[in-house]
């Protein structure tokens, strides 16, 4: 069978694949193999939300402290992302860190079950560091690859597509964590049983997934095919130095402080509402973060269908507005009122991490590899605002009140989508891969235009025999 052939996992940078002119067609299963890793993390991260809260009943600790499951998770996010993953991207190619991070995601959930099983809390934020690197190596590699693999023009609608699966896996795990991990028994030591079950299962998962990515024939997309990407659509931004590539940078700041909003609010949702909602305790609270992230999922089809019809830095723009807008009355607002504008604002954080990705890829072309890290590690941020906010809740013992710590950090990253709409060296790169033809027909554009191009010169050349009589000796010559 061609599958058990032996399986390059190494692909140089300056060879062309042709993979960045890939059809829609052409590339639907590796897309759809990628989109698998985005519910994987969705579903881990999910679970890191919910065991947020487990943790302060069970082990009796703050929640500035119980932060340090968010701290441990993103902080190791720029090391994959700007240290080891990088390497391996930019030295042997997407395929071999999807094996890489799928690995270290198994090792992690291996690694949690004794830390679990002695309720270790500090154990338990090790297994999750080592998590987090497996998910940010994941990351640094599939949402780059996602952005780049198919049309151009359609790479928006891509990410949010499959970051939408990311939606759907937030969603089910706070689900099973109000039935797994908030017993109404109130047997501690039997949800923590559950919780090893649960995190031996993914790992047994991750690992038989790492196979299917060692034998499966998805095309690899080196820095040639970016740079021939980034010419084709005349955005020929890689010329500058990397140092200068200060769209990228204002990216990455953005995804810093809009991801730590992010991860800040649903760390601490179920705190709001069991504080905030009379009669709610934390397995109701869960089901409704598992409510939140539904809209947060919804939210995201519905930018999708939006970016069909308007240009995806306009959706963008009007989604990271509407978080501002809405998070700002859940600081004074109580009771449904306050849970119903986290609700809101969950919705119309969705779209705002993956545009983001490929908004601040767009015209990198050989640098797009080494970008990819620095716009990924901007989720560090997620490590950095959860604890500010979890301070700030303890210092004023209230959940609401810390909200004002999110809103500021949406505000800083509203900056990037204001210039990303109104500064014409961000617009314009942006608007030029939307109009690309890139992947629109098989074969690609080049091959089109030089089709036309020789069938033109044909006709030409026959129209000249034909009218060869009419012509005076001295041209006939």
């Amino acid at each position: 069978m061609t599958i058990f052939k032996k399986n390059s996992l190494k692909t140089s940078d300056h060879q062309r694949t042709r993979a960045a002119e890939l059809t829609l067609r052409q590339s639907i299963y590796p897309l759809c193999l990628v989109t698998i890793l985005f519910f994987l993390w969705g579903f881990s991260y999910g679970l890191l939300d919910t065991l947020n809260k487990h943790f302060q009943n069970t082990l009796g600790i703050t929640r500035a402290r119980s932060s340090g499951l968010q701290a441990a998770y993103f902080g190791a996010y720029p090391l994959a992302s700007l240290g080891h993953a990088n390497w391996i991207l930019r030295h042997y190619g997407y395929k071999p860190v999807f094996i890489w991070g799928l690995c270290l995601y198994g090792v992690g959930a291996l690694v949690a079950w004794p830390c679990i099983l002695h309720k270790s809390f500090g154990g338990f934020c090790a297994a999750i560091f080592i998590i987090g690197n497996g998910l940010g190596s994941l990351e640094t590699a599939a949402n780059p690859y996602i952005t780049v693999c198919g049309p151009p023009r359609y790479a928006e609608m891509r990410i949010n597509i499959s970051q939408a699966f990311n939606g759907v896996g937030t969603v089910v795990a706070p689900v099973l964590g109000s039935y797994v991990f908030f017993l109404k028994t109130g047997d501690d030591t039997k949800a923590l049983t559950n919780v090893q079950w649960v995190y031996l299962a993914i790992a047994c998962f991750v690992f038989i997934l790492a196979a299917v990515f060692y034998f499966s024939p998805i095309p690899e997309i080196t820095d040639a095919d970016m740079q021939f990407q980034a010419e084709e659509t005349h955005a020929n931004t890689d010329v500058k130095p990397f140092r200068k590539q200060y769209r990228l940078f204002h990216a990455a700041f953005a995804q810093f402080c809009y991801t730590g909003a992010q991860v800040a609010i649903a760390g601490y949702f179920i705190n709001y509402v069991t504080e905030t909602r009379p009669g709610t305790d934390s397995s109701l609270g869960a089901k409704f973060l598992a409510g939140a992230q539904g809209a947060f999922a919804l939210g995201r089809f519905t930018g999708v269908g939006l970016m069909k019809f308007i240009r995806p830095r306009w959706v963008f723009l009007f989604y990271l507005t509407c978080c501002i807008i809405f998070i700002a009355p859940s600081i004074t607002q109580r009771g449904n009122t306050g849970m119903s504008m986290l609700y809101v604002t969950l919705f119309f954080e969705s779209i705002c991490f993956p545009t983001i990705v490929a908004l601040g890829m767009r015209g990198l072309g050989k640098y797009s590899k080494r970008g990819s890290g620095f716009i990924v590690g901007g989720v560090s941020g997620g490590a950095c605002v959860p604890p500010l906010l979890g301070a700030v809740a303890d210092l004023h013992n209230s959940t609401a009140k810390a909200m004002s710590v999110p809103l500021a950090f949406f505000v800083a990253a509203w900056s990037y989508s204001l210039c990303v709409n109104f500064v014409p060296a961000y617009r314009d790169v942006a608007d030029k891969f939307t109009t690309a033809k890139i992947g629109l027909q098989e074969g690609g554009v080049r091959d089109e235009e030089n089709g036309a191009k020789s069938s033109q010169e044909g006709e030409i050349k026959k129209d000249d025999v034909e009218h060869v009589d009419d012509l005076p000796p001295k041209e006939i010559m």
